[in-house]
């Protein structure tokens, strides 16, 4: 397996999530500048301020391809959903609940934006016009983190503190799904078109729970590896980033693991996404972005 490494920013600017855009190019959340940057087909690097009063202090956090053409992100400290056209013009909706902390953000299948609110235990939806309806969740001190668009209708997301994996419907009813280890810390989720797939960084394992929310996890080799996001690169077919230890991992079906190391074993990878060319991008936080594949 090729990787390889592509120099992005400095390392001040903490390249974290990461999508593929409709423009074949891929967008990045820099949390730390508060900025977000697109790596075109050709290599070039353009950045954009987010729409804040101080967008060095926004944090922009996950980062997603939304219906309307536009790329919609998080961003954690100013409250708000943040979207940026193809040709660099920002935008931001601010998030009714005050502190929310908005995180992870996905594309619905109703044709809206579906984000979470750690610091308030909600998940939001945002229409392409900017309008928000909260759901409050039936927990306290959950810390909804990512969440996804499953193959079953409905929105699925991590409870990163009450060891979870919730199911919302468009209708904002919601169920959630306990996990067998305890204290596993759920982050990232992903659907692969048949179940969804997640990571728990404290754990050091890979989930999977069915739409029926039967749950099955799989240790990594290394449990202290802190697994952050992962992806899919089609059905049994999962991708996940060790943020503790510097690599990425696969995981099939069948829960069959392989890790990778990265050129550069201190990069803090964060993000990762299945790129217009078909590999496997990964945000790293230390300034660049990393390419899996042949």
């Amino acid at each position: 397996m090729a990787v390889r490494e592509v120099p992005l920013t400095g390392a001040e600017s903490g390249p974290y999530g990461i999508t593929a855009g409709p423009d074949g190019a891929l967008w990045v959340t820099l949390v730390h500048s508060g900025g977000i940057a697109r790596l075109g087909p050709d290599g070039e690097v353009s950045l954009y301020a987010v729409d804040a009063p101080d967008p060095s202090a926004a944090r922009p956090m996950v980062i997603t391809p939304g219906p309307d053409g536009a790329l919609w992100f998080t961003l954690d400290q100013t409250n708000a959903v943040g979207r940026i056209t193809v040709d660099g013009e920002t935008g931001s909706f601010a998030v009714p609940t005050p502190g929310s902390g908005p995180y992870g953000i996905t594309a619905g299948p109703d044709g809206a934006l579906w984000f979470t609110s750690m610091n308030t235990d909600r998940v939001g939806r945002v229409t392409v016009d900017g309008v928000i309806t909260e759901f409050p969740l039936p927990v306290e001190g959950g810390y909804p983190s990512a969440i996804t668009a499953g193959p079953d209708g409905a929105l699925w997301f991590t409870l990163n503190q009450a060891n979870a994996v919730g199911r919302i419907t468009v209708d904002g009813d919601v169920t959630l799904h306990a996990l067998p280890t305890p204290g596993a810390g759920p982050v990232g989720i992903t659907s692969d078109g048949e179940a969804l797939w997640f990571v728990e960084i404290v754990a050091g394992q890979v989930g999977r729970i069915s739409v029926t929310g039967e749950v099955t996890e799989f240790p990594l080799p290394d449990r202290a590896a802190k697994p952050h996001a992962i992806a899919a690169a089609g059905p049994g077919d999962l991708w996940f980033t060790e943020w503790g230890t510097g690599r990425v991992g696969r995981v099939t079906g069948e829960g069959g693991i392989a890790v990778y190391g990265l050129p550069s074993p201190s990069s803090e990878p964060h993000g990762i996404t299945v790129g217009p060319d078909g590999a496997l991008w990964v945000a790293l936080e230390t300034g660049a972005v990393a390419r899996v594949g042949s």
